[in-house]
């Protein structure tokens, strides 16, 4: 064992959320230390070489939820990080059918009046009321969730302006707002399109990372939590971060380390140490220990309180309270290396939608079955992908000529049939995957020169995500704002005194925003009465 050294704080977990947090407090003077299980540093937010000369953004791989606050508030710019915006996308149907994802709202409109003439005239009006819907929830992610049964004078001000936020809109719009959280994104979109191409295209959104199909109630939300970021202020754009995410969490660590924060990679927390009823520090795997008043997690909750405490230092009824958090995985993912670019029959060689998200879709139906195969135990023999091509925007990707190709999968369940995967069930995944792209991509499978492949067992081995949720706890309403994750700790204090969490299982949720983080750093400069350093709300809108 190592000599003991003494800290103010300790984040558990170098994810982006971890360095977001411990670079807040080190801002505010705290001596701070991040511990990181493995040798480098981002948790799901990574670029990796893992064949050479192509950068894998080997889990995340967009960037639009990063909140713009939180990168002018750290210079991150300054710190190297450069979102390049990535414009449309596409749906190809298996008849080589073809509907566009267009930035421009009129070219959008025309497209899909385009597929049926009653579908462009309404969708004004299913982008203003989506919109309107991420103004009312965008001022909120930056902000500490008010404890409904608290009377503290706090909690009562959060409370008054919820209601302030919520009624300011109108009557019409909480009737629809209330209808829209409960709402599933078949039965949501069926108010404002009738083509069943249109809604199957627009649905994705709204079970991206979720365990439930498009007909569940609640995934009308999750469309939501996928439109509210931005780039460059466009509500709903997404981007790439050049050099892959990698970049973002490489920029928020230097950003931290700028204020005199330190990273120990390669060490695993086993414990965290608790004396008297409150947190003393942490010990490791190696047998090192670190002393600090407070500890933060960016684990997921279940992790958190399952492996890293003794079993005397947590009440019983909270222990199985997080035993029963919501953490079902549903995604997967495959990071191709590609020695040319594929071809699209459907789309021609110069069409500009290959720059964006490309799907193979056809009906709602075809979704649908696609969760059933999920809740059987299997994955989807026809999943969804959201396929992209960032070397294509972002040439540092991959060497001269050759192109790197990031697919996400849903749905692909934590175990299959009640047991843990096995390698063979993993290349049959695979395979399942490589042969949808080749259906619209004849060319395809020629230019394939790696493949790396993380179902929910890598995703949890590897990078931490319980049973793969990429969201470190499922977005649904009983585990939202202040029940995020649990009644009564929405506020980003644990049930010991000193501890905190930090990750995406707390408000707002999951996607690499860095909310979290910040607003755990913000109670913690409240409990140690300095001030917040933190921005709060949304400062554009």
């Amino acid at each position: 064992m190592s000599a003991v050294k003494n800290y103010d704080a300790i984040v558990v977990g170098a994810g982006h959320n971890g360095l977001t947090n411990a670079a807040y407090l080190a801002r505010a003077g705290l001596k701070v230390l991040v511990l990181e299980r493995m040798p480098w540093i981002g948790g799901a937010a990574v670029s990796l070489e893992i064949e050479k000369g192509w950068m894998y953004s080997n889990c995340s791989y967009v960037c639009s939820l990063l909140r713009p606050e939180l990168f002018r508030d750290l210079e991150l710019a300054r710190h190297g990080l450069q979102v390049v915006p990535y414009g449309g996308g596409v749906t190809i149907t298996r008849t080589g059918d073809v509907l566009g994802n267009y930035t421009d709202e009129d070219v959008q409109r025309r497209e899909f009046a385009r597929h049926n003439p009653r579908d462009g005239d309404a969708y004004h009006r299913y982008s203003t009321d989506v919109i309107r819907q991420c103004k009312f929830i965008r001022p909120l992610l930056l902000r500490t969730p008010p404890d409904p049964t608290s009377f503290k004078p706090r909690d009562i001000r959060e409370l008054i302006y919820l209601g302030r936020e919520f009624t300011k809109f109108g009557e019409q719009f909480i009737y629809d707002t209330l209808r829209f959280y409960t709402m599933s994104i078949a039965d949501f979109l069926g108010e404002y399109f009738e083509s069943d191409l249109i809604k199957a295209h627009l649905s994705g959104s709204g079970i991206i990372g979720s365990a439930m199909g498009v007909y569940s109630p609640g995934t009308a939300y999750v469309l939501l939590h996928h439109y509210m970021g931005d780039v460059d202020g466009s509500i709903g754009a997404w981007g790439y971060a050049r050099g892959g995410m990698g970049a973002v969490s490489n920029a928020i660590a230097s950003a931290y380390k700028s204020f005199g924060g330190e990273i120990i990679t390669d060490a695993p927390v086993e414990r965290v140490i608790v004396r008297n009823g409150r947190v003393a520090g942490v010990a490791t795997a190696n047998g090192n220990e670190y002393c600090a008043k407070i500890v933060v997690s960016n684990l997921d909750p279940k992790r958190t309180f399952t492996k890293l405490f003794d079993k005397g230092d947590l009440k019983p009824e909270f222990v199985e309270r997080a035993q029963n958090f919501k953490i079902r995985g549903s995604s997967g993912k495959l990071n191709i290396a590609l020695d040319g670019l594929p071809e699209f029959p459907a789309l021609g060689p110069n069409n500009p939608l290959r720059f964006g998200d490309i799907h193979f879709l056809d009906s709602l139906e075809k979704m649908e079955r696609a969760y059933d195969d999920w809740k059987s135990g299997t994955w989807s023999k026809e999943p969804y992908l959201d396929l992209l091509i960032p070397s294509m925007t972002d040439p540092t990707m991959a060497p001269p000529g050759k192109h790197f190709m990031s697919v996400f999968v849903q749905y692909v369940p934590p175990k299959i049939h009640g047991r843990d995967w096995t390698d063979q069930d993993r290349d049959g995944f695979k395979q399942t995957c490589l042969d949808q792209i080749a259906r619209y991509s004849p060319n395809f499978k020629s230019l394939i020169r790696h493949v790396e492949v993380r179902t929910p067992r890598e995703l949890e081995d590897e990078v931490g995500l319980t049973e793969g949720n990429i969201f470190q706890g499922e977005l649904t309403m009983d585990q939202l704002l202040f029940n995020r994750p649990f009644p009564g700790y929405a506020q980003y204090r644990g049930p010991v005194k000193g501890f905190y969490m930090c990750g995406s299982g707390t408000h707002p949720g999951g996607g690499v925003m860095a909310a979290p983080g910040a607003n755990a750093a913000r109670e913690i400069l409240l409990d140690l009465r300095r001030p917040n350093l933190v921005p709060e709300g949304w400062q554009d809108d």
